[in-house]
């Protein structure tokens, strides 16, 4: 369930972890070492029970991350021409390999206790699940069971999942194609997987912006991790 919480709720969520009620911030275009610069500060509130568990929501400027498993030669293009084209690249710490982020692409960076949810793997299962039941309600059958880790229309990856988790807590998460460049894409080996195709909800004539999608994920990672999610308001935001 999404719900607006009351001032007296969200005083109490604001200074405790121990509770079911998740903050979803929406924080729009962001850049991409803010971003990752945030989720570290968060991570740590979170962890000292200064800050509710938090689910962050945006867009990135044009990025290749590589995970700890990623391989420089998976980028396909010279630093000389990524830079013309405006294109950052990140070494970092979630799991995986090389993947894009751009504007037109929803991305989810949940920051939870995954004790909560029962591990690691339970997070992804129903990160996965969100993506899949949110693609569903806009006519895409999606599918991520005996597939690599994400989510697929037939064997096109629309959504990816990366996650880092320390001492109980997730960083990092999924992203989710809605109305991409895709071209990006092709100057990279995505995931590590050599001839991997890749699709957006625009490929499948669905037309909604980052934002109205990233409310339908919001009502479907309520339902998959059991938990109740609030939207703040700008007072209470980070």
């Amino acid at each position: 369930m999404v719900k607006i919480l009351s001032w007296t709720e969200k005083l109490q969520t604001r200074n405790s972890n121990n509770t079911t009620n998740i903050r979803v911030v929406w924080l729009g275009s962001s850049d991409f070492n803010e971003t990752w610069e945030l989720q570290k500060r968060l991570s740590k509130k979170i962890a000292n029970g200064e800050a509710p568990e938090t689910v962050l929501l945006l867009e990135h400027n044009n990025v290749y991350t590589l995970g700890r498993r990623g391989k420089e030669e998976d980028i396909l293009l010279p630093v000389g021409e990524l830079n013309s084209m405006g294109i950052q690249v990140h070494k970092i710490d979630r799991g995986g390999e090389v993947t894009y982020h751009g504007p037109g692409q929803l991305v989810g960076y949940p920051i939870l206790d995954v004790r909560k949810l029962g591990g690691p793997l339970r997070l992804v299962c129903a990160l996965q699940k969100t993506m899949v039941s949110s693609l569903s309600d806009y006519g895409i059958e999606a599918i991520c069971e005996n597939k690599p880790t994400g989510v697929w229309v037939d064997d096109l990856k629309i959504g990816a999942i990366g996650l880092r988790v320390s001492k109980g807590f997730s960083t990092h998460g999924f992203a989710l194609n809605v109305s991409p460049d895709l071209s990006f894409f092709d100057h990279i080996v995505p995931c590590g997987m050599p001839g991997i195709k890749v699709t957006s909800m625009k490929e499948f004539s669905v037309k909604l912006s980052v934002f109205d999608f990233a409310k339908t994920i919001s009502h479907y990672l309520s339902k998959h991790l059991g938990r109740t999610l609030y939207w703040p308001d700008t007072e209470d935001l980070i």
